[in-house]
Order: C-alpha cells, then structure tokens, then sequence
C-alpha cells in the first residue's frame, strides 16, 4: 500500500455534484500509472455506481492495484439502523441506514465483488458503526468472509477507540479510516494511541478536506446542485477565509519544494506518526497525477511543526 490511496467518493457522483464516467476512469488509470497501489471507494458511493467505475478502469491492471471497499450502509434495505433521508445520485429520494448484520454482509460483499468484477477484495471495511449490532457479530461474519477466501484483510471505519478494542478483540483488524487533517486532529487523542497499541494501521480520509487545503476555495465561490459542501459547517465564507488565511503562512515551503499547496498538506499528513496512507480523490487524470506526486518529497521537522502550527488556531476555530 502507498501513502497515497485514490479515493472514489466523487468517483460515484453523489453527494459531490455528479461526475464524468470517461474522465472518473481516467483518473483512476492515471493515478495507477503514477505509482499509487491502491484504491479505496464504497458500496454506497453512488449507490453500487461508485463500484462498477471503478471496477471497469482496473480492469486489466487488477495486478497493479488493491481494491478496498466497504459495506454497512444500506439504500435498498429496510432492515438497518439510523436512517437518514437525501438523494442519490440521479436527484432520487433515498434512505440510507447502517447495517452491520452479518447477513447483510455477506449479501453486500457477493454485489461489490460482482460490481467490482474480481474474485477478492483486498480490503473489506465497515463504513459506519452500527449501534443495533454487536460489533463481535459484525466482526465474526468479516472472518468468516476472510476464511471463505473472498476478503483478504479486515479494516474498520469511523470507529472510536472502544469500538476498535471490541472489533480487535474478535478479527485480525487491519486498518482504520478515520477522519483526520491539520485542521481536524481529533483522532490524535485516543484514537491513534488505540491503533499503535493495537498495530492496526490508520488511513486518513479528508486530508485535504474536501479541498479546503488545496487553497482553490475562495469564500465566494458556489457549489453545483447535489454538492455536500455547500451546506457542510467547514465551507462557510468565514472558515474558507480562516483556512486561506493559515494557507498564506506556509506558502513559502511549498514554493522551497517547487510543490502546490494542496502536495504540501497530503505530504504532511502521509508523514505524521500513526498514519500509514492518506485517501485523496481526483475527477480527473491531471488531478491523479497531481496527487501522486505529493509522494515525491520529504518536509523536515522544522517544516511540519511550522506547517502544523500555522493551522493551531484555524482548527480550534473550526473544530
């Protein structure tokens, strides 16, 4: 696994404004061809739609790259627990509710595999905690997946440190995937002192959040209908400017490494402690490329504390 895993949330056109098919799979073909090994996307992306995209760019390279996936959020059953309404990718009402019942598992791994169009996945993850399900439960039918030969490795997300020693204590947890960037640093509590503890690795999602850090949201800017942003706490016109404002102090290390300011925040978070790789999305192959790239080069200590610090009061503001 690479510090840079593409992500595939945008890949399946909800919740981020709709997407291109030919270029989505350009995208994840390019980001391949620049050395990134794996790539992370979800049943509910698109409702299976986020899936069969990605399935059809990997193919013919599937030995190039490891797919993760994950389960436990259901549109298209009753049975699951905190529903929410919204919309799906084509403007339909829909539900979406977790379920981490072990046959609803074992019903949404056959569809990703199917969707996915290979014999295994690499990295089967639970998207969401589900509170009406023992976690042991849950925990029992991913080994019994494992030991059926169609998952090879166990990853959780969104769990909270007891969560991740109730999971642990049942399956050979592999990975969590938690929120985590300079500005949302929560995780830095309990979360990544449980991991080490434990030798479960940590794939950070968000490092760049939603493109806040990559410097090209400017506060007046305005989202397409379907997007999530425009309505999420961190895009107000007052925190767009609070991050531009952190972004303008540490401008000058990037410039010193000939790198964008949005290479610098994924090159910072891949370096922290704890954090194994970070999930970055791209709806394009220029994008992809982009990303990967950010692999390229190292920050010295002096360079991440001035990088982190920068951020100290926008995320106390923000968080």
């Amino acid at each position: 696994m690479t510090p840079v895993i593409f992500g595939a949330w945008a890949v399946g056109g909800w919740m981020w404004g709709g997407n291109d098919e030919a270029d989505s799979i350009a995208a994840i073909q390019a980001s391949i061809d620049h050395g990134v090994t794996t790539i992370d996307t979800a049943a509910v992306y698109g409702q299976g739609y986020g899936e069969e995209v990605v399935g059809k760019a990997i193919r013919g390279r599937r030995d190039k790259v490891q797919v993760a996936t994950k389960c436990g959020l259901r549109w298209d059953d009753a049975g699951g627990s905190q529903p929410w309404e919204t919309t799906d990718r084509l403007g339909n009402k829909v539900t979406i509710s977790r379920n981490s019942k072990p046959e609803s598992i074992a019903e949404e791994c056959e569809r990703s595999l199917k969707r996915l169009g290979i014999d295994v996945i690499d990295l089967y993850q639970i998207h969401q905690p589900d509170s009406a399900t023992p976690v042991e439960e849950t925990m029992a039918a991913l080994v019994k997946l494992q030991d059926q030969g169609k998952i090879r490795a166990i990853g959780v997300s969104n769990y909270d440190a007891s969560w991740i020693r109730r999971a642990a204590a049942v399956a050979p947890v592999a990975s969590l995937q938690p929120a985590f960037s300079v500005i949302q640093r929560k995780i830095e509590k309990e979360i990544l002192p449980a991991c080490r503890e434990l030798g479960i690795g940590v794939i950070a999602y968000s490092p760049l959040e939603r493109g806040l850090l990559a410097g090209t949201v400017p506060p007046d800017r305005q989202f397409p209908p379907g997007d999530h942003r425009a309505s999420h706490r961190f895009f107000t016109p007052e925190n767009r400017r609070r991050v531009l404002d952190s972004l303008d102090k540490i401008r000058p290390i990037a410039e010193k490494h000939g790198v964008s300011l949005a290479q610098l925040a994924i090159n910072w978070t891949i370096q922290e402690p704890g954090i194994t790789a970070a999930i970055v999305g791209a709806r394009n192959a220029e994008q992809a490329e982009h990303n990967a790239r950010a692999m390229t080069f190292r920050l010295s200590p002096e360079e991440r504390a001035e990088f982190r610090h920068a951020f100290d009061a926008t995320s106390a503001a923000m968080m």
